[in-house]
């Protein structure tokens, strides 16, 4: 229920990486999570017993340093500095805006309130909140159908970070049936594109606790 560690997990599953994933609850605040990132966010990476690599923007960048630059035609990161300017914008539009204005209260009231105690801020959902999330809901998905409809890919030509962040974000909405797909179909022919790359298969495969997805978010074609 991380977008930006969905975003990295894509991103490591088209260059061909697979990693061991280890669950963590960074409310929890444990002693050795801290160790690794004092602000106790995710995703962290750690490769070959290294430094931790904290953030799914600079894990990507990272990535694109150490395996993009000898991918070629499947680099994820644009070629020219305007082109990449764009990508970066966009990684931070679905990573930090779209986190700010809707996924994070979607995930916290709807998920995580489940499994917080009270003293970690646990407890019934917020309907104040879960109501102005789905409002700003609608303002992204028209912004996402205005890409679609303007582009081949969301940052331009090519297949690039912009679409894996925004795809990892939505997967998560798309989940707990939040994104009304059929008021944006460009939207959805984009996601769908997406969606039947090899590396978002582990994420269709995945389960919530005690949260099932909605009936389509497995379906390739819906």
């Amino acid at each position: 229920m991380s977008a930006a560690s969905r975003f990295v997990r894509l991103v490591l599953g088209e260059y061909a990486e697979r990693p061991e994933l280890l669950d963590e609850r960074p409310w929890e605040r444990r002693r050795d999570f801290l160790a690794l990132n004092p602000a106790a966010t995710l995703p962290v990476l750690i490769e070959d017993s290294g430094p931790p690599i904290v953030g799914g923007m600079v894990i990507a960048e990272y990535l694109d340093e150490t395996r993009g630059v000898f991918q070629r035609d499947k680099r994820l990161q644009a070629e020219t500095p305007a082109e990449r300017a764009e990508v970066r914008r966009l990684v931070d539009w679905f990573l930090a805006k779209l986190e700010n204005e809707v996924t994070r209260y979607l995930v916290r009231e709807r998920v995580f309130k489940q499994e917080m105690r009270p003293e970690e801020g646990g407890g019934a959902p917020d309907a104040s909140a879960i109501r102005a999330a789905r409002a700003n809901l609608k303002h992204h998905m028209r912004y996402v159908g205005w890409l679609a409809e303007s582009r081949n890919w969301l940052s331009g030509d090519r297949l690039s970070y912009a679409d894996f962040a925004a795809a990892g974000a939505l997967s998560i909405l798309d989940y707990l049936g939040e994104v009304a797909w059929d008021t944006e179909p460009l939207a959805k022919e984009w996601y769908m594109r997406v969606k039947s790359r090899p590396s978002f298969r582990p994420l269709l495969t995945e389960r919530v606790r005690g949260i099932p997805p909605v009936a389509h978010y497995a379906e390739l074609d819906f």
